[in-house]
């Protein structure tokens, strides 16, 4: 497994992810339907740019055999507080495989690691709780529940809220299971 920096050549692999994923239409500001619908997606990843206001963002393709097949991304990055927020989604064909715990296990190594981060953030729907099992897996505890916080369409939902810190425990790897790098180009030295 490869975690690498989005490319404008993925929208194919963008457009299967939602094809194969019809909960996404619910979760994600922007319908993907159609491969322009894609390759618009695609651009508004490729377009964080470290902003000192805004935050660094890093969305990040989880490639599996030489296809995207998910999204683990860090957003909101506060090198002032040490802070991030956690997002992540996947294929429906590709889920309960371990690629998206595998590949957040990983990011969140690289956050402490590498970009010297101490409290990572996220929340997921509380009618999702297999998004809360994938970040539990990886060590995130759970703080709270924000009530109707999101808001798809008409409807209000729940939010769990988790959260790592650098100095939590965090389970080991699965025996068996492959390694997970990161291009080379993700790697920062500490700020």
């Amino acid at each position: 497994m490869l975690l690498r920096p989005w490319r404008r050549e993925d929208a194919p692999a963008v457009l299967a992810i939602f094809a194969a994923s019809t909960d996404l239409d619910t979760q994600y500001p922007w319908p993907v339907r159609t491969l322009d619908d894609a390759a618009a997606c695609l651009e508004r990843m490729l377009a964080w740019q470290p902003d000192p206001a805004a935050g660094e963002q890093y969305p990040l393709a989880v490639v599996v055999d030489g296809t995207p097949v998910a999204n683990v991304g860090l957003a909101e990055v506060s090198r002032r507080h040490g802070t991030a927020w956690v997002s992540y989604f996947s294929s429906g064909a590709v889920r309960g495989r371990g690629h998206v715990r595998r590949a957040l296990a990983a990011v969140v190594d690289w956050a402490f690691t590498d970009l010297d981060l101490f409290r990572l953030e996220l929340g997921h729907r509380t009618n999702n709780p297999a998004s809360g099992t994938v970040a539990e897996a990886v060590g995130f505890v759970p703080e709270g529940v924000e009530r109707a916080k999101l808001r798809h369409g008409d409807e209000r939902f729940d939010v769990r809220t988790l959260a790592l810190l650098a100095t939590d425990p965090r389970p080991a790897g699965r025996p068996g299971e492959g390694r997970v790098s990161l291009e080379t180009g993700l790697r920062r030295s500490r700020t």
